[in-house]
């Protein structure tokens, strides 16, 4: 099929238009595409997550006198506001997070629906970490405990506790002198 724009080179190019219920159909070449504006590889997404934290920070900035001073805030080490934090959609630098730690807590839980990292783990620490999760989990139980003054659940507890937590440092100790084993062997 001939080009319909310029009736000598072959239509490569069809383009479809619809407006106010009516369609329209066109069968171009690539030089009469471009030429007429049809073909634009430029490309911007509609869609940006910077522009959806800023706006969802921005949501958070409006309003009570508690946000108007979060905007305020400033980082210690690099100087970055949380208000030029909610336009750039970047941290500074690490202190940041300290910074803005009140503010950033229910961006993350809103985007998140959490604001405690729990990616994933690495195989070889994974046994690991899991114990010391469950270690910080009994934790807050024995704090609960000691609270509602189930003394003798908390004693269970607090023994369970220190049994994990010299475990932990037995593996740590072990883990350290293997370590250092090796580096003399080296040498």
């Amino acid at each position: 099929m001939l080009c319909q724009e310029c009736q000598a080179n072959e239509a490569n190019i069809q383009i479809i238009k619809s407006a106010d219920g009516k369609q329209t159909e066109e069968f171009l070449c690539d030089q009469c595409a471009r030429q007429k504006e049809e073909l634009d590889f430029s490309f911007e997404p509609q869609f940006s997550l910077h522009k959806l934290f800023s706006s969802m920070l921005n949501q958070n900035l409006l309003g009570s006198r508690e946000s108007m001073h979060a905007a305020k805030t400033q980082c210690s080490a690099c100087g970055l506001s949380f208000a030029q934090f909610s336009q750039i959609g970047r941290l500074g630098c690490k202190e940041c997070y300290n910074a803005f730690d009140a503010s950033l807590k229910p961006l993350l839980r809103r985007i998140h629906a959490s604001s405690t990292h729990t990616g994933k783990i690495p195989v070889r620490a994974q046994r690991r970490v899991k114990y010391i999760r469950e270690l910080d989990q009994l934790k807050e139980e024995l704090q609960v405990k000691v609270q509602k003054e189930e003394f003798e659940e908390a004693a269970q507890l607090r023994d369970r506790i220190r049994a994990m937590e010299k475990s932990l440092q037995e593996e740590d100790s072990r883990g350290t002198g293997h370590h250092q084993s090796r580096t003399d062997h080296d040498s």
